[in-house]
């Protein structure tokens, strides 16, 4: 694909945010999933996305927002108001291209503390800021960026099930579609039923790449004990098997543990990857887009893990496919051809695409050639989708007690 040219990237230069506009929307639920924390998706019940459309010189952006209250502590509708009363006022006539100003706009607006402070509502407007870049001038994210390594990723189909016979009937579904690798949620039952779950898996796919993600529900003891299960189970990696605060417990446990330990929740910010580098205590650094505030951070971190000499594997928040895409963009710019966790087309239909999008087969994405994400949005759609999240319910009327 061709350069793009000094009249379009002058077109961008004279772009500024006119406007940003969230769209809670609720896609079908395809299969229920569950993770250590609690529930993220259940059938029979819509999920909900914060979409956010953004507006500079006729350009339109799109991006997306993952609320997963079990995952951390955003919700749907503390980013709709973070978005909506704070991020988005700050950033009315900056320059659009201007990605890394506005992100220190965003830590000015809603500071980091000890975390990087609201990333998943932050990460909506940077992705959709990136969509808009990338269509001002026509070219897709990774030319965009001057980065693009591969151009199909492998997807590792999720494991979530409560029996070691559902375990077995998902990689079962999973190989019929075309997934040869699978990651597994354990920390939903007692050590032992979590190993089982494991063993599960390998008997069912014994030459599967296989790995396996706790969400912080071990602590290092127990990790421990877990960890020498797994080698013998050939498990590829151990994501996040203690808090993410632990940052003692974490290096004890990667001197300590046969299989090597991959960092998500942890790294917010590439700040937070500096300090487990500096003490030793990463062996792989999982790129994460909303996790990290959007695609600006995310690129400075997985540069950061690639300097470091730290492997990087890749993982989503169950997103529809504009957060979907972001992703595969990120992680085709560095390479990351491993199976990934980019789940959500295994558990909710992205209703609002209309033409282009991601496409998967024989479990693999290809990573998008269209303009910016690659994703064309159907507007209509998304309103026709969107619910109104901040409407105040009535108020109960307690009835008095009898004798008053």
């Amino acid at each position: 694909m061709p350069t793009p040219g000094p009249e379009r990237t002058g077109a961008l230069n004279g772009l500024v945010v006119e406007r940003v506009e969230t769209f809670v929307v609720e896609l079908p639920t395809i299969r229920s999933f569950e993770i250590a924390g609690g529930t993220v998706a259940t059938v029979g019940q819509p999920s909900r996305r914060v979409l956010v459309k953004v507006t500079a010189g006729g350009v339109v952006g799109w991006g997306e927002a993952t609320p997963t209250p079990s995952w951390t502590y955003e919700t749907t509708e503390s980013i709709v108001t973070t978005i909506d009363r704070y991020l988005a006022p700050a950033v009315l006539g900056a320059p659009a291209w201007n990605l890394d100003a506005i992100t220190a706009t965003f830590d000015r607006v809603i500071n980091r503390g000890f975390t990087i402070g609201a990333p998943i509502a932050k990460s909506a407007i940077d992705i959709a800021l990136h969509d808009l870049a990338g269509r001002a001038i026509g070219v897709p994210l990774g030319v965009l960026w001057g980065q693009r390594r591969v151009g199909r990723i492998p997807l590792g189909w999720i494991i979530s099930a409560k029996t070691p016979e559902a375990v077995a009937d998902s990689v079962t579904e999973g190989h019929a579609l075309g997934y040869t690798a699978f990651k597994v949620k354990i920390g939903l039952a007692e050590i032992d039923q979590d190993l089982a779950f494991v063993e599960a898996v390998r008997r069912a796919a014994p030459k599967a790449a296989i790995w396996v993600d706790a969400n912080q529900a071990y602590q290092v003891d127990q990790a421990l004990q877990v960890a020498r299960r797994l080698a013998e189970l050939d498990v590829a990696a151990f994501e996040q098997p203690l808090p993410a605060n632990q940052i003692a417990g974490l290096q004890r446990l990667r001197d300590h543990s046969p299989v090597p330990v991959a960092l998500d929740e942890s790294l917010r910010h590439p700040s937070d990857l500096a300090t487990f580098v500096r003490l030793n205590a990463v062996d792989v650094a999982i790129a994460k887009v909303q996790r990290s505030g959007g695609l600006t951070l995310s690129r400075r971190m997985c540069a950061l893990a690639e300097d470091s000499g730290v492997r990087l594997m890749g993982s989503g928040l169950t997103d529809s496919d504009l957060g979907f895409a972001a992703s595969l963009h990120l992680f085709s710019a560095f390479g990351i051809d491993t199976p990934v966790d980019l789940n959500g087309r295994q558990f909710i239909e992205s209703a609002y695409v209309g033409g282009h999008t991601v496409e998967v087969r024989d479990g693999e994405a290809a990573v998008p050639t269209g303009p910016g994400l690659g994703v064309d949005v159907d507007e209509a759609a998304v309103r026709a989708l969107a619910v109104d999240v901040l409407r105040a319910d009535p108020p109960v009327r307690i009835p008095p007690k009898s004798g008053r």
